[in-house]
């Protein structure tokens, strides 16, 4: 029966996964993150401090953070899938018609190249008919049942 560290560690290194597996389809597979995307990698991010720090002090209270952190990620990808899957309306910052993040000096230069916003509802990869965001539902659920047990033992 793994112990609380050894959970802690396999929930962590879960999310530290997931977050390289991100940034690999980004910077390796040229696969640019929508708004949605990027903000599913900040609770993972927070995980991963989240089990160095738990692995360091004892207690039950860094793991329930650590899964409320992998429910929070779930949480967005899960908003997300029903973005993809037009069961509800995204952000107007993951639209084709969006100029957030532009400056006036880009917006009035007619020689400034601007790339359209990266949609929230298109669907850049899946496998098994399931969406990046769809996967990192599933997956960081089980990271979060993982955190679960973690904060059941005694450290």
């Amino acid at each position: 029966m793994p112990t609380r560290n050894q959970l802690v560690a396999m929930a962590g290194l879960g999310s530290l996964a997931l977050l390289a597996g991100a940034f690999g389809f980004q910077y390796i597979g040229g696969l640019a993150p929508c708004q949605l995307c990027l903000w599913q990698r900040w609770p993972h991010a927070a995980a991963i401090v989240i089990m160095v720090t738990a692995l360091a002090l004892p207690g039950r209270i860094l793991p329930v953070l650590g899964a409320l952190a992998a429910l929070t990620t779930a949480g967005v990808g899960m908003f997300h899938v029903g973005v993809e899957q037009m069961w509800w309306e995204g952000l107007a910052s993951c639209s084709g018609n969006s100029i957030a993040g532009l400056n006036v000096s880009d917006l009035l230069n007619p020689d400034v190249a601007i790339a359209a916003p990266i949609r929230c509802d298109a669907i850049a990869w899946s496998l098994f008919g399931i969406s990046m965001a769809g996967w990192n539902v599933i997956l960081s659920l089980g990271l979060a049942g993982l955190w679960l047990l973690g904060a059941r033992k005694p450290a």
